[in-house]
């Protein structure tokens, strides 16, 4: 009895590692066919990793524990972390008053006046308050840029500085229009109106000599705009500004608010026990990762940092979270800011698979579903059409790198976490991005 008992043990065991080992044959030619044999990508370092969520296996890796630069799909942790620790809703200031003067502390919050949000629980809170404001950030301990960032592109939206009193996203909005009418002789002629949202007092300067495309240059180190005029009827740039500390957001609230405010040094600032919330937590989770947002996620690392350690300090929140909420990571990573746009970041597919399988762990699926890019939305627009809602991910994009970790429900209703990361390509983004949707797509399709 006992030897037959033994035989079909065997028996099992042999047929369950044939059918691992055809699978694993399967996914191969796969992923071979779809995008590793690709144009482009036969010279670039490639991580995949897909995880069966419904029996805790993984069904196909290929260099899944290597390090790769993830670009965005780092936002994935500032994602989680944020979902964690930050709570429902975001807090816009903490203060204390006395009879004459309003005392405030920021928190990092990056909506106060962002024009996505209109409803203002801060700003309606100081215009309420007929009192002096004064305001310190001695909490702030922290670098207006992140290492290994491209500081070459510090006039680039998608690079507004990092600080401790975010307003108007740290950014402003120049438009230029362009009118035709009649002059007082009844002849045609063509006005043209360069004007920025908010308004500034900051030095200007125009280009004497027009391009074709309207531009604003802002200097490295200084709020002066160098602006050219263009050929344009309406285009409008948004130009990160200078934070310098804490002064251009007082520039710009004094000129909001028509209050007096007043800066104090931290060792003369006071405890500040109240609070000011702003709005909900997934209200700013969802552009952060639908529009791939860099400040959001960077000051959603600030936030933290501030609420867990009382400073704001980037590095610190990241050695505080690696040894709780990420702990146990398949491969510890070289972790080293909110948004992705360093190149110092070193993450693992596997790393990925763990922390999206975290998400979806932790927090309900519909939750983490609205948060994330379906098919053919956010930066996934115009990518897996098809599969639509039954994909959701985070996109990953620096020049020569792309990533891709989410979760997809394939046709057959299996769940499966992925992570797919390219390095070093040498073909088109768009061409990559197309080898991964086909990879995708034949897995919806078939497991």
């Amino acid at each position: 009895m006992r030897s037959q008992l033994l035989h079909w043990a065997v028996v099992l065991l042999s047929g369950t590692m044939l059918a691992s080992c055809g699978t694993s044959k399967v996914w191969t030619k796969t992923a071979n066919e779809q995008l590793l044999g690709k144009e482009g990508l036969q010279q670039a370092h490639v991580g995949i990793c897909l995880y069966d969520a419904d029996k805790n296996q993984y069904v196909y890796r290929y260099q899944s524990e290597k390090f790769f630069v993830p670009a965005s799909n780092t936002k994935l942790m500032a994602l989680y972390a944020g979902m964690k620790l930050l709570g429902d809703s975001i807090p816009a200031i903490r203060y204390t008053e006395t009879a004459d003067s309003l005392y405030l502390q920021p928190t990092g919050d990056p909506t106060f006046l962002h024009p996505d949000y209109p409803e203002q629980p801060l700003f309606d809170f100081l215009k309420a308050k007929e009192k002096k404001i004064v305001i310190s950030d001695g909490n702030w301990q922290e670098k207006e840029f992140g290492y290994g960032w491209s500081w070459d592109d510090f006039n680039s939206a998608y690079m507004a500085e990092r600080s401790s009193f975010p307003i108007y996203g740290n950014v402003i909005k120049w438009t230029q229009v362009r009118e035709k009418t009649d002059d007082e002789n009844g002849e045609a002629k063509e006005d043209i109106f360069v004007y920025s949202e908010p308004e500034v007092s900051w030095k200007l300067r125009f280009n004497p000599q027009s391009g074709n495309n309207f531009s604003v240059i802002r200097e490295r180190y200084d709020n002066i705009f160098h602006v050219t005029e263009g050929k344009e009827i309406l285009r409008s740039l948004e130009i990160p500004f200078v934070t310098n500390g804490l002064l251009s957001a007082m520039d710009l609230l004094r000129d909001t608010l028509n209050k007096t405010i007043v800066y104090v040094p931290a060792t003369k600032s006071r405890p500040m026990q109240n609070v000011v919330y702003s709005r909900k937590a997934d209200s700013v989770f969802s552009p952060m990762m639908h529009r791939s947002d860099n400040l959001f996620a960077e000051q959603c690392l600030l936030m933290l940092s501030d609420k867990l350690l009382g400073v704001m300090s980037t590095g610190k929140t990241i050695d505080t979270l690696l040894k709780s909420c990420f702990q146990g990571m398949p491969q510890p990573p070289v972790w080293v800011d909110g948004s992705g746009l360093s190149r110092y970041n070193q993450f693992s597919p596997e790393d990925f698979v763990w922390v999206v399988r975290k998400l979806y762990d932790d927090f309900s699926p519909e939750r983490v579903n609205s948060i994330l890019p379906a098919g053919n939305e956010g930066t996934l627009r115009g990518y897996y059409k098809e599969i639509g809602n039954n994909i959701h991910a985070k996109t990953g994009s620096l020049s020569g790198q792309l990533a891709l970790s989410g979760l997809l429900k394939t046709k057959k209703g299996s769940r499966l976490y992925f992570s797919i990361i390219v390095n070093n390509h040498t073909g088109s983004a768009t061409a990559v991005r197309r080898s991964m949707e086909a990879f995708l797509t034949k897995a919806y399709e078939t497991y």
